[in-house]
């Protein structure tokens, strides 16, 4: 029987990051107070430092890309510009069909 996969909170994820960077307790140790392997703990830092390095939120939760606010507003921009092709490209249509009836 397998056992179900755990599940941690962004907000629990910050605080165990936060415990070892402030009591200057080791990752494991951190780990075994949380009742966590401790390679959690020390990926959630790796996680963290490289996120934050690269001016991301991290923890952002499954299937939820960590975008800075450039890149997600660089994505916002590139929906709506394909959006706007798409409309282009329906009116010259539209004016190609209309412009061939007598």
């Amino acid at each position: 029987m397998s056992v179900p996969k755990q599940k941690f909170t962004a907000e629990f994820k910050q605080e165990a990051v936060r415990l070892v960077r402030t009591t200057g307790k080791s990752c494991a140790q951190i780990a075994r107070d949380l009742g966590v392997p401790p390679h959690y703990v020390v990926r959630w830092k790796q996680q963290q430092d490289t996120q934050t390095a690269a001016g991301r939120p991290a923890f952002t939760g499954r299937g939820i890309p960590a975008l800075s606010l450039q890149e997600a507003r660089l994505k916002e921009l590139e929906r709506e510009l394909e959006i706007a092709r798409q409309e282009r490209d329906i009116l010259k249509k539209a004016l190609a069909f209309f412009a061939k009836q007598p």
